[in-house]
């Protein structure tokens, strides 16, 4: 059997998972018995901050380094991440995948549960390179959405979070154990992996009501005076941040004799930066500037700057004036690295982008206007270069690491366009395409237990057993699904890909849908709510009933932001309309006195291509592909108005039911025609097709080519 680039390396990369695994051939990476420098205060650190610079202690020597890593989120598919039901052994399998990528760097967010950093202890004393941590400590976000202020409540947010960060220094030093609490990480940790913590990051991507409220309710706590840490022309949200990390400091000192570099999470919204074009007001009215928290000369591992910097958000990064003109090397026009040379100005301490990244997801919530580096609606391997791309211009502006969000794809996940069309409770039960938030990752999760139920390649093998679900004197059409997709395969006698129309009906909900096509003339046995027309490689689509269009109803009837069409609201009008998801709403640019008009764009335009990942042409935004006159179609739940899969909950009647509601199917009608010479159709048939319901997702992981892209990327900053 041949083997292509991807085989090859992955049949590498699994032989030396397993040896790090099993220890075969591994050597221990050296660090458990090496002695950790002391300060002239006798406290021990592996890393530390000089200048803009972030060194790790190792070998012997301090060397400096370009932190180069992984977020790792703490959800699977089949559960939420409040459930922590990773195991062991799968870190232990990650961790080898993240270390062969030339990694040296994994990020968490919040308290892990034991099993974490068991894994990360016995990988590190096993592997030649120790994987490094940074540790996150989350807050509670339903308290400040409570509260509104860090110190209300006697100081109920600022208690709670130096508390979990105390409990944290217990964990990483293996002396803690921690009482079951329901959505939070409980047992008892026993492995000491603080010479592997290289840095704490507290805090999360602020609110900035939250920033403000707390300043405007304290203007008596402008500063804060600690043993390692202290203000200077602070705001009181600053002093909040300063008094946690001294916290945390001081307890590590104190109890373990030990200390590490110290920052705190921060993003563009709450940047220290003015952005007069920026159209929403809440993304730049708040600062949080940790410039004015400084060591003192107790602290010797330092503090350091850490932000998430995106291409696409906020808006600002496509319409400020100076980073609108500002080329690169290249001669291309490059907003991002125009916004990291500004933000490193701002700081006298290293810099590192805690999160960067773009999702592989067929769905898309933003564009950014000049690079193409979009949240969403991009492929596996264009994530891959634009990921390269990010880390490249992070490395060339003097940051000192950046951090690639996200390890693992996120079933769990919502975004704001898509997240009124599903169930919040059943997300992790099935893949959503069109929810960019969920593809993130470099791992994927493809659904069934070793391989998919379909590969829309061409290859129409894998069909021979699958159910027939229409068929009559010209075509035949099978169906099936799985935890993502419906699949559809359409073979029909004298059928010209190039020429002719294939035109698939589906009727998902009783009591409405169009009997015909008006724009065609074609007619259905039954009433269609959704009608797939492959009309060759440029120019096929998914087309939905105007009275049950998700988007217009949202947009037109619920927002007003576009507007209405009353045929649209007649059932059996025949009107189909193309889909589209929302980009933006009309907004206005107050620097340049001008108005952005609402956006959007077509979600149901069909991408041709070849969706097996084991091929060489592998695009994994492939909707369709055809050989020999046959038609494989692969179409998300989502796409339907399946609200949830696996419950087989979809969309009822949006004008009955004023809104986005659930109900019950049994199945679908499901039909196929072929229009030749642009002739209408009599009718076409239509048949039932239905799928079982289920409790736990089936899946596999499959490391995405922006695994490998990313890994060459890694590989040149060493």
């Amino acid at each position: 059997m041949k083997m292509n680039i991807k085989q090859i390396a992955s049949a590498v990369l699994i032989v030396s998972m397993l040896a790090v695994m099993t220890g075969c051939g591994a050597k221990t990476s050296g660090l458990d018995n090496e002695k950790i420098p002391e300060d002239a205060n006798g406290i021990k650190h592996a890393a530390k901050i000089e200048g803009r610079s972030f060194y790790v202690y190792s070998g012997g020597d301090w060397e400096k380094k370009f932190l180069k890593g992984v977020n790792i989120g703490a959800g699977k598919p089949g559960h939420f991440p409040g459930e922590l039901a990773i195991t062991k052994e799968e870190y232990m399998r990650w961790f080898a995948y993240i270390s062969e990528m030339n990694a040296e760097v994994i990020r968490v967010y919040t308290t892990m549960k034991p099993e974490f950093y068991d894994a990360l202890y016995d990988f590190n004393r096993t592997s030649s390179q120790p994987l490094y941590l940074m540790q996150g400590v989350w807050i509670n976000e339903d308290d400040i959405e409570t509260l509104k202020d860090a110190y209300a409540a006697n100081g109920k947010i600022k208690n709670n979070f130096i508390k979990d960060t105390k409990d944290l220094v217990d964990i990483i030093h293996g002396k803690a154990s921690l009482p079951s609490k329901p959505g939070f990480a409980s047992g008892t940790y026993k492995s000491d992996v603080s010479r592997y913590v290289i840095g704490w990051i507290l805090g999360i991507e602020w609110d900035p009501n939250f920033v403000t409220a707390t300043n405007n309710a304290n203007p008596d706590k402008a500063s804060y005076s600690g043993k390692y840490l202290y203000t200077q022309n602070a705001s009181p949200f600053e002093a909040f941040l300063c008094e946690v990390g001294d916290s945390v400091i001081g307890y590590e000192a104190s109890e373990y004799g030990m200390a590490r570099p110290l920052s705190f999470t921060n993003w563009l919204t709450t940047d220290t930066l003015e952005h007069p074009n920026e159209p929403f007001e809440q993304e730049d009215m708040a600062q949080v500037d940790t410039e004015h928290i400084k060591k003192t000369e107790l602290f010797t591992p330092g503090v350091f700057a850490s932000y998430h910097v995106y291409p696409y958000y906020p808006d600002f990064m496509s319409y400020q004036r100076e980073y609108a003109s500002f080329k690169d090397e290249s001669g291309k026009v490059n907003t991002y690295r125009a916004y990291l040379r500004d933000l490193f100005k701002q700081h006298t301490v290293p810099v590192l982008v805690a999160e960067f990244g773009v999702p592989a997801s067929r769905g898309m919530a933003h564009e950014s206007l000049y690079s193409g580096y979009n949240q969403g609606n991009l492929d596996e391997t264009k994530q891959g270069g634009i990921q390269a791309d990010l880390l490249k211009d992070i490395y060339e502006e003097g940051y000192c690491g950046g951090i690639v969000f996200a390890w693992q794809d996120e079933w769990f996940k919502r975004t704001w366009n898509t997240a009124d069309f599903d169930l919040p409770d059943t997300r992790p039960y099935w893949s959503n395409p069109q929810t960019n938030e969920q593809q993130f990752g470099l791992l994927a999760f493809d659904p069934g237990q070793k391989k998919s139920v379909c590969y829309v390649d061409g290859d129409v093998d894998e069909w021979e057993d699958s159910q027939l679900v229409y068929s009559d004197e010209n075509v035949r059409l099978h169906v099936k699904s799985d935890e993502k997709y419906i699949y559809l395969m359409a073979a029909a006698k004298n059928y010209d890909f190039e020429k002719d129309e294939l035109l698939i009906p589906i009727d998902i909900l009783q009591g409405q849908g169009n009997l015909n096509h008006s724009a065609s003339d074609a007619k259905f046995q039954k009433p269609a709510d959704f009608l797939v027309k492959i009309s060759g490689k440029k120019d096929s689509r998914i087309l939905v009933d105007a009275y049950y269009d998700s988007f217009n109803y949202m947009y037109a009837e619920r927002l007003k932001m576009i507007d209405s069409n009353p045929e649209y609201k007649k059932s059996g009008s025949g009107i189909f309309n193309p889909m589209y998801l929302c980009l933006g709403r009309e907004i206005y640019l107050p620097q340049d006195k001008k108005t952005v008009p609402f956006s959007k764009y077509e979600t149901g335009l069909l991408a041709y291509g070849d969706a097996n990942p084991k091929h060489e042409s592998f695009n994994s935004l492939a909707d369709f592909c055809e050989k020999n006159g046959n038609v494989e179609i692969r179409i998300p739940w989502q796409l339907l108005n399946v609200m949830d899969p696996s419950t087989k909950a979809i969309m009822g009647d949006l004008y009955e039911n004023e809104g986005f509601k659930p109900q019950k199917t049994e199945g679908f009608n499901i039909g196929c025609g072929v229009v030749k010479g642009g002739k209408a159709i009599a009718e076409i048939g239509m048949d039932f097709y239905s799928w079982d319901a289920w409790e736990q997702p089936t899946y596999h992981e499959r490391l995405k080519p922006s695994y490998y892209i990313l890994k060459q990327a890694f590989e040149k900053y060493n």
